[in-house]
This record gives C-alpha cells, sequence and structure tokens, in this order.
C-alpha cells in the first residue's frame, strides 16, 4: 500500500481528524529548513508535513448523483473538481486510469483538503455507464453540439461525465451517453473555443442542484 504526502497546518490537521492513518509527522522546528524543504514538495516548504497511507480502493454503487472524468490529466482541474464535488455534496467522483493520479502532490494541494472526505473512484467510464443505465439512471455528457443546458431537463440523479482537457469525452463513453449538454455563450462577438474542464464542471453540477431546489 502506498502513501502521500500533506503539507500546512490546515491540511495535517484534517489529515489527523479523517481516520485516515497517518503515518509521520515532521515539523521544521524540529528537522530544521533545510530538511525541510529538502522533502518537501512546496516551492515555499510549509511548518508541518505528515506522511498518509493511502486508503484500499472502496467499491461505490451506481446510485445517487455523480462524476466521472474520463481522461482528466492536469492535477490542477482534478484537485478543484474534487473541491467542487464536495461543496455541491456529489455522491461519488469516478476518475478513468488514465486520469491523473488522485495523491499527486498537486492535486493534494488544490483539493484543499477535499482528499480526505471525496477520495476518487477509479472505475472503466463506459462500464460505468452501463451500470448507471441498468439501475434506470441517465447519463449526461459534455459536448459542444449538445442540448443547452439551461433548458434541458435535468434530474436530481444520474451520472455526469466530464471530459479530457484537449479532446473531450472519449468516443466510447461518448456512445454511452444518454443525454448531451452544451453550456451555451452568452457572447455577442467572436469569444473562446471552450471552458476549462473544472470550469465547465462548477456550471455544469451548479445548475444540476438548482433544479432540486
Amino acid at each position: 500500500m502506498g502513501v502521500f504526502c500533506v503539507e500546512g497546518e490546515k491540511m495535517v490537521a484534517e489529515a489527523l481528524n479523517s481516520g485516515l492513518e497517518v503515518l509521520e509527522i515532521y515539523k521544521r522546528e524540529e528537522i530544521g529548513e533545510k530538511t525541510m524543504e529538502r522533502i518537501s514538495t512546496l516551492t515555499t516548504p510549509s511548518p508541518i508535513l505528515a506522511i498518509v497511507r493511502i486508503p484500499k480502493t472502496r467499491k461505490a454503487e451506481p446510485r445517487g448523483l455523480c462524476l466521472a472524468l474520463d481522461g482528466v490529466r492536469d492535477p490542477g482541474n482534478m484537485g478543484t473538481i474534487m473541491r467542487l464535488a464536495d461543496w455541491f455534496g456529489i455522491d461519488t467522483i469516478f476518475i478513468s486510469p488514465d486520469s491523473v493520479e488522485p495523491f499527486n502532490p498537486k492535486v493534494i494541494q488544490a483539493s484543499m483538503g477535499t482528499i480526505f472526505r471525496k477520495i476518487p473512484v477509479e472505475a472503466n467510464i463506459p462500464q460505468l455507464c452501463k451500470e448507471f443505465r441498468a439501475n434506470g439512471l441517465q447519463i449526461f455528457g459534455t459536448f459542444l453540439g449538445g442540448e443547452n443546458i439551461y433548458t434541458s431537463a435535468l434530474p436530481a440523479e444520474g451520472l455526469i461525465v466530464m471530459g479530457n482537457e484537449a479532446h473531450g469525452i472519449s468516443p466510447e463513453t461518448a456512445a454511452q451517453v444518454s443525454v448531451k449538454l452544451t453550456i451555451p455563450s452568452f457572447a455577442k462577438g467572436p469569444t473562446a473555443e471552450s471552458l476549462n474542464v473544472a470550469v465547465a464542471t462548477a456550471l455544469t453540477v451548479s445548475e444540476f442542484k438548482r433544479r432540486t431546489l
């Protein structure tokens, strides 16, 4: 079983309260500035660092309102999406095997502690889509040419698929999508080609949750 590193007083405190196994804690005042600089993954080392055991992979059921990340490879995007899922009460985040490792140091920092509450579950996304559909739930994916998300019927449960930063949702997963959605541009003239995947996830999840109010 592997380990991961968390840095900063807030993150270490969350690690200690998370129920995960904290193996070691290193404090700058005890090991010295130079040693902390050597073991830290940050440009500016924090005063405290902890080594935490990666928990065993859990089995998540295809139910509720969940996110599936199909090839999201940027650590900042992954960590931000984890925070979004935490904030909006998403049941589970599923990630494809080719997505960035959720215990990557940059993902952990971007998650701002969410790693202790919303650990992504690795899954074969096309197969996962089939399991959701077998449970009577729809699969929603974001595409440039989909239905306007603001006028589409959005249920309280289902699977929302977000794709790779450069290539979007893979063809294998796209074939399983029930409803293709798009976030329309309101610009009057030339505009950006697309939205960052973390921004698109925020807008999409927010609209789903808004409908349940």
